[in-house]
């Protein structure tokens, strides 16, 4: 069965999970939210009070975790943490766990096994260069560390969260400095990926520059 493979890759606050998530939905595609997966990871260590600076501690917990999808739900050992994983909280941990070379390798046969029954778009940092290098459409999203602080910003507030902005934009700029200096599989633009940078268009301006690209590769 030839499934087809489609990658959105890109820093934190580019909307990369947005758009993914549209673009699955218009091609009938399943939606691989790779940042989940890393997400989950951090919460079985903070759940089991691990130390998420020790590397091999984190593996010992991590080893012995079951993580399943089911549509948009995550469920960790069972327990649905769909919610749970999309703190602010987990988010900084989570981009702590993944420069973690088990963390990745943990991960990587789960992401590539959804290949095997259904076209995807995966979403995250190394969907393209890493776990599908040889994706159909590859895809990366860009903007300002301002601009995506700000997004960063108006989410939490959404949610009550309420976080300076100067503190906001300090997490975005060493989340990007640890995606981008990590020894496994650093944030990059993948080879032959097209770059949007979403700073100064609409979402809909990205969702139609994505289908452009998408139609040029797969006219089918």
């Amino acid at each position: 069965m030839k499934t087809n493979i489609i990658t959105i890759d890109g820093p934190a606050g580019t909307g990369k999970s947005t758009v993914a998530k549209i673009i699955a939905k218009r091609l009938g595609y399943v939606f691989l939210d790779t940042g989940a997966l890393y997400r989950t990871c951090a919460l079985a260590v903070d759940i089991r009070k691990g130390n998420i600076e020790d590397e091999e501690e984190c593996a010992k917990i991590i080893s012995g975790i079951n993580i399943k999808f089911e549509g948009s739900k995550v469920f960790l050992d069972g327990i649905d943490v769909s919610k749970e994983i999309r703190t602010n909280r987990i988010s900084t941990l989570s981009s702590k766990i993944a420069v973690y070379p088990f963390v990745r390798h943990f991960l990587l046969d789960f992401q590539r096994s959804f290949t095997k029954t259904s076209s995807i778009v995966a979403e995250g940092r190394d969907t393209g260069s890493v776990i599908f290098p040889d994706a159909d459409v590859k895809i990366y999203l860009d903007a300002s560390a301002e601009e995506r602080a700000k997004r960063r910003h108006v989410e939490l507030h959404s949610k009550g969260i309420i976080v300076p902005f100067e503190q906001v934009l300090k997490d975005v700029k060493e989340r990007d400095d640890r995606d981008r200096t990590r020894e496994t599989s650093p944030l990059m633009i993948p080879y032959n990926a097209t770059v949007v940078d979403t700073t100064h268009i609409s979402l809909d301006e990205v969702i139609n520059r994505v289908l452009d690209e998408i139609e040029k590769k797969l006219p089918d």
